[in-house]
């Protein structure tokens, strides 16, 4: 490559960050534009209950790279710059600053990093004057945090809708700023995308001792007070009985939809999912334009089936892949995503690998689950931990992994590596995992659920 390459980036979150970062890597020389609508440069989303909450001491401390860090990169950054056009045809950009100043930008290769936006459900009186109504949030910058954060009050009463992991997140985080806090969800359980009903129950035992929670309901409508909130009213999906409960606080997180419009202008190609398809490169179906992060579609690992992307892990692979190809060097990503991911919440680990059993309907599948300790039973200290995995009923082969409780992630990433090296349950059962009293017990769990699930394998094919 040389100087006469530009690699432009449309947004600075996790995914377009690292592209840059990893195209200046693969080519010294090559001219590198970030543009970034928001005022920010890269910052961790995934931070920002914690620094609600106070685990991070300040929201600026999620900025993972700063300003001078590009500069002295030699990468361009551009904040509070708008993309507003891409024509694909003539490899042309035009650009927006903060001061309405108007400009074009020609590119070599092109990657698309524009994220997501909060998926809104469809509440009556949620907005006024197409804006959300004051005490109504949803969290996906660190000016969303701010705002969040000053409505704090201990003793208030605050809802949560949704109880995927940033609702339960969120909900940790509320509740240990002292204030009253109900969560409610759609489905009939907490984690519906993460973990099996059995699984989900271990943490909706404990959460019910601290929160309030409504499953198998849906805020249909809320009442404002003075112009803010002040009720959400709920209704059982089964029943339709409603609810009216009192609120001085209402956080929304139902999930992302991907932002495309750009994408759409460029003529790149969609998937079902309404993500930009991308390839295992992470190249989209135009010439010469990438894609990364929360807009992009792309292959379940095990089902393969199309999924849209929304961990923060998979969009910083993507942005490796997107830069190091389009600065000339060659990456490719698994053929799908494994969907590894964990979290921390009410004083419980969870973490998961693969599908949930909702999503492998259309697969035969045995599951072994065990409760064990994290030290062997005779020594002190020992914590809970249950793990769950889910195999193939005809080959054995490992499809997903649940674990709640002590070092579920590191459980979880050991199920990981199995996954992506297509391992079957009875070679994995084998493992010989680190054992001393004060450290771990002799055979993990890990390997005590893969036993479980074996048994199941062996009598099927008898």
């Amino acid at each position: 490559m040389s100087e006469n390459n530009h690699i432009i980036i449309i947004g600075c979150g996790a995914g377009g960050a690292t592209a840059a970062q990893f195209a200046r890597k693969t080519d010294r020389k090559a001219k590198i534009t970030i543009y970034e609508k928001g005022p920010y440069p890269e910052y961790s989303k995934c931070g920002l209950p914690y620094a609600i909450s106070g685990d991070v001491p300040s929201l600026q401390d999620l900025i993972e790279f700063s300003e001078d860090w590009f500069k002295k990169a030699k990468i361009s950054l551009h904040l509070n710059t708008t993309v507003t056009k891409i024509n694909s045809e003539k490899q042309e950009i035009t650009v927006e600053d903060k001061t309405g100043s108007i400009s074009t930008a020609s590119y070599t290769s092109l990657i698309i990093a524009t994220g997501a936006n909060p998926a809104i459900p469809p509440i009556q009186n949620l907005t006024s004057n197409n804006k959300l109504v004051s005490g109504v949030f949803t969290l996906r910058t660190i000016d969303d945090a701010e705002n969040i954060r000053k409505k704090v009050v201990e003793n208030k009463k605050a809802t949560v809708i949704g109880a995927g992991l940033i609702g339960l997140e969120m909900a940790d985080c509320l509740h240990r700023k002292n204030m009253d806090v109900t969560v409610v969800e759609a489905l009939p359980q907490i984690l519906p995308n993460t973990l099996d009903a059995d699984m989900a129950k271990i943490i909706t035992e404990q959460l019910l001792k601290k929160i309030t929670l409504y499953t198998n309901h849906f805020a249909t409508k809320i009442e404002t007070t003075n112009d803010a909130i002040s009720e959400v009213i709920i209704q059982d999906r089964k029943t339709k009985e409603t609810k009216h409960l009192k609120t001085d606080l209402l956080i929304i997180a139902t999930g992302t939809e991907p932002e495309v419009k750009l994408a759409d202008q460029a003529g790149c190609e969609f998937g079902i999912t309404k993500g930009i398809k991308v390839d295992e490169t992470a190249k989209t179906s135009q010439k010469h334009i990438y894609a990364v992060g929360d807009c992009t579609e792309y292959i379940d690992y095990i089902t393969e089936k199309p999924l849209l992307i929304g961990l923060g892990s998979i969009a910083v692979r993507q942005g490796i892949a997107a830069g190091t190809n389009a600065a000339g060097k060659t990456y490719q990503l698994p053929k799908g995503a494994l969907l590894t991911c964990t979290s921390d919440f009410f004083d419980m680990e969870i973490a998961a690998v693969g599908p949930s059993s909702h999503f492998l309907k259309d697969i035969p599948t045995l599951s072994g689950k065990y409760q064990g300790s994290s030290l062997p039973d005779y020594f002190p200290g020992g914590k809970p931990i249950t793990v769950k995995t889910t195999i193939q009923a005809n080959t054995g082969v490992i499809v997903a992994a649940q674990a709640v409780g002590e070092n579920a992630a590191q459980r979880i990433n050991t199920f990981a590596a199995a996954m992506l090296g297509n391992l079957n349950v009875t070679t994995f059962r084998t493992l010989e995992t680190a054992y001393a009293p004060p450290i771990a017990p002799t055979l993990d769990v890990v390997t005590l659920a893969a036993d479980i699930a074996m048994m199941k394998y062996q009598r099927k094919q008898k």
